[in-house]
């Protein structure tokens, strides 16, 4: 019997093609006042939540608001997302039941 990775969930799945095709590039909503945020990532053990409202699909680098020890908006690399574990050794998963919505529904609570 074939073993399967315990990491096969769509929420492991951090771009999925339909989302990402609707995500702007890098920079384009820099003279936006409330961007959307398009996907939620989150690490099950260890506390941190990335929203993203720009990506680039050649670097991997992606801009939005983590919440983390200290909240704040910047660019992060889904390559290295890709690599955090948490506490338990868990991967970061993508929220399945994010809908894409003004940042500022997530932001004013910071």
């Amino acid at each position: 019997m074939k073993s399967s990775s315990p990491f096969t969930s769509p929420a492991y799945d951090l771009l999925p093609a339909d989302i990402v095709a609707t995500i702007p590039k890098l920079g384009d909503t820099a003279e936006n006042p409330d961007p959307t945020f398009y996907l939620k990532w989150f690490t099950p053990d260890a506390g941190f939540t990335w929203y993203v409202s720009e990506y680039d699909p050649d670097s991997g680098i992606c801009h939005g608001f983590v919440i983390g020890q200290f909240p704040e908006w910047g660019s992060f690399s889904v390559h290295e997302i890709r690599q955090v574990r948490g506490a338990l050794k868990l991967p970061v998963e993508r929220d399945l039941y994010f809908n894409a919505c003004p940042s500022s529904t997530i932001t004013r609570d910071y």
